[in-house]
C-alpha cells in the first residue's frame, strides 16, 4: 500500500568535504523514510574547520526564486527545517519560507556559536535576525552557547544547576517556540541534552559520555534524528534519546578508528541503526 511521504524543505549549506549540513542531513532523514528537499544556501568545497581557504558559491539569491516555484506548483512541505545562515538577508529569506508554509512543523538550528564562543560569521545583525527566525519556529535545537545567546546571556556556560536548566528552557520557549532543546550542557558532573515542551509543562534530560574529540556537523546529526523522530509520531522525550544514542553511536564508532576529525563522524556506518527505529526509554525527567 503507499504510504504518503513526508517532505522536509531543508534550508542549508553544502559542504563538499567533511561531513555536516546537507551532506549528513539527506541521508540522516533519508534513513528514518523522510523525503529531504534541499534549499541550498551555499557550495562549499569544504566545511570552514581546518581545511584553508575554502571555495565557495553564495546562493542567498537561489533561495525566494526558489520559494516562488514552489508556490506556483502549489508543493507542500510537512517540515520547514533551517540551520546555517549566513547573513540577514538569508535569514529573511528562511523566514519566507516558514510564513508561507506556516502550518508546516517549523525547526531551527539557530547555529552561530560553540564551546562558550560565537562563530566568526555571527555579526551582530545575525544574531538579531537569528532571534526573529526563533520567535516564529515550533521546535528549537540551539547548544548551551547559542542557547546563552539567544537569552543575552554570557556565551561561556560551563556548569548549570537544575534550576537554571529549566530557566534556559522556560525563557527560550517564551521566545515563540512550543519546544526547546538544549544541547551539551554539563551539570553536576554530567553531561546531557535537556528539552522542554510548553503544551504540557514538562522537562526532560538525555545523559550521555563525552568523547574527548570533536567533530563537525554533529549538531547537524542531532537536529536531524531529532526532527525526523517527532516528524514520525515519537514524543518528544523518545525523540531526544534516541538522536542522543545515535550522535553517541557515531561518534564513538569514528573516535574508535582515530580518523581525522575534520572529516566529520563515520555517519555510513551507523544509519542502519536509524532504519530499525529502536524505541530507547533512557531518559529522565528534569
Amino acid at each position: 500500500m503507499y504510504q504518503k511521504s513526508i517532505k522536509v524543505a531543508a534550508i542549508h549549506d553544502l559542504s563538499g568535504v567533511g561531513r555536516c549540513s546537507l551532506t549528513v542531513i539527506l541521508p540522516t532523514l533519508s534513513a528514518q523514510g523522510i523525503q529531504v528537499c534541499p534549499v541550498p544556501t551555499a557550495i562549499l568545497s569544504t566545511h570552514t574547520g581546518g581545511y584553508g581557504e575554502v571555495v565557495m558559491r553564495d546562493l542567498t539569491d537561489y533561495i525566494s526564486p526558489a520559494l516562488e516555484h514552489y508556490k506556483r506548483l502549489g508543493y507542500q512541505f510537512d517540515c520547514v527545517y533551517s540551520g546555517f545562515l549566513a547573513s540577514e538577508e538569508q535569514i529573511k529569506y528562511c523566514m519566507s519560507f516558514f510564513e508561507y508554509y506556516s502550518g508546516s512543523l517549523k525547526v531551527v538550528d539557530p547555529v552561530m556559536a560553540d564551546h562558550g564562543k560565537p562563530y566568526k560569521t555571527c555579526t551582530p545583525e545575525l544574531r538579531k535576525g537569528m532571534g526573529r527566525l526563533v520567535g516564529i519556529a515550533d521546535i528549537i535545537t540551539p547548544n548551551i552557547t547559542e542557547a546563552a545567546m539567544l537569552l543575552g546571556e554570557n556565551p561561556y556556560q560551563p556548569e548549570l544547576t537544575s534550576q537554571q536548566m529549566k530557566s534556559f528552557l522556560v525563557r527560550l520557549s517564551e521566545l515563540g517556540p512550543k519546544i526547546v532543546v538544549i544541547t551539551s550542557v554539563y551539570s553536576d558532573g554530567h553531561y546531557y541534552n535537556i528539552g522542554y515542551e510548553r503544551e504540557h509543562s514538562k522537562f526532560w534530560k538525555v545523559p550521555y559520555n563525552l568523547i574527548n574529540a570533536s567533530y563537525p556537523g554533529t549538531g547537524d546529526v542531532f537536529a536531524s534524528v531529532l526532527t525526523g523522530s517527532i516528524l514520525r509520531g515519537d514524543s518528544l522525550p523518545l525523540a531526544m534519546n534516541r538522536a542522543t544514542a545515535f550522535l553517541e553511536l557515531a561518534i564513538k564508532t569514528t573516535y574508535s578508528y582515530s580518523t581525522d576529525t575534520r572529516d566529520g563522524i563515520m555517519l555510513e556506518s551507523c544509519l542502519d541503526y536509524l532504519m530499525g527505529h529502536p524505541t530507547l526509554c533512557d531518559y529522565e525527567q528534569l
